[in-house]
């Protein structure tokens, strides 16, 4: 069905496009797009390539950090109660605001989009995994407990499995966010990427190109959603709720 649905919208967007004539440099029909494609395949592959790999690298360290960090908060209700709030404010900073930061720091290139990349995507994994392993059912709890279990082994047997379903469901979030970081970092802070080849076209209004670029993000981005839901549902199948 959701190709179904893509092709429909596809096919809708080219009937009005003709039928409206509308100019390519406002809204280039499908068509166009795909010829964009075809003609600056190359440099658009080679573009997809390194923001790809830098998005990966940045959902990599956002994976450990946020795991970190959410193991961390969410062992004890104190931490917890303490913590929590300080990571909502740090989300609620427009992470465009610190790209400037990165800069100063690094340079332009693959490290400020790197770190774009990791800061907009640690937050739901540490959330995630914090709320599952600060949520474990008091009535599990006690049980564990009464059978003579130390904390760590409640942690361990309980809490973390627990935490698994929040985990995955939290790194589909994080690996489409880990794409919106490094391409926003790649339009003001690199020389390479999609981003940049987007900011490249629209400068000399090379609208069809810019859609190709947004279309190849997609379909990266739709690409690793698919890896992460693969892995969740093999890793964690025990907490799908079985269809009659």
């Amino acid at each position: 069905m959701p190709y179904l649905v893509a092709v429909l919208l596809l096919v809708l967007w080219e009937v009005l496009n003709r039928l409206t004539n509308i100019s390519s440099v406002i809204l280039p029909a499908p068509s166009t797009i795909f010829g964009a494609l075809v003609r600056h395949h190359e440099v658009i592959a080679q573009n997809a390539l390194h923001t790809f790999i830098t998005a990966m690298i940045g959902f990599g360290l956002g994976v450990v950090t946020g795991v970190v960090i959410g193991f961390a908060t969410g062992i004890s209700p104190e931490i917890y109660s303490s913590v929590y709030p300080l990571l909502v404010a740090f989300n609620a900073i427009p992470k465009v605001a610190l790209l400037p930061l990165f800069v100063l720091w690094a340079g332009i290139g693959v490290v400020p989009a790197v770190l774009t990349a990791l800061t907009l995507a640690f937050f739901p994994i540490a959330v995630n995994v914090a709320t599952g392993l600060a949520t474990i059912d008091p009535e599990m709890n006690d049980l564990m407990r009464s059978l003579g279990a130390r904390r760590d082994e409640i942690l361990l047997k309980v809490g973390i499995p627990r935490a698994m379903p929040f985990l995955f469901a939290s790194l589909k979030i994080a690996i489409s966010l880990a794409f919106v970081g490094t391409v926003i970092s790649e339009t003001v802070a690199s020389n390479d990427g999609i981003g940049f080849l987007m900011m490249s076209a629209s400068s000399s209004f090379n609208v069809p190109l810019v859609f190709a670029g947004v279309f190849v993000i997609a379909v990266m981005a739709v690409a690793a959603y698919g890896v992460c839901s693969l892995v969740e549902q093999r890793m964690v199948r025990w907490a799908f709720r079985v269809q009659p």
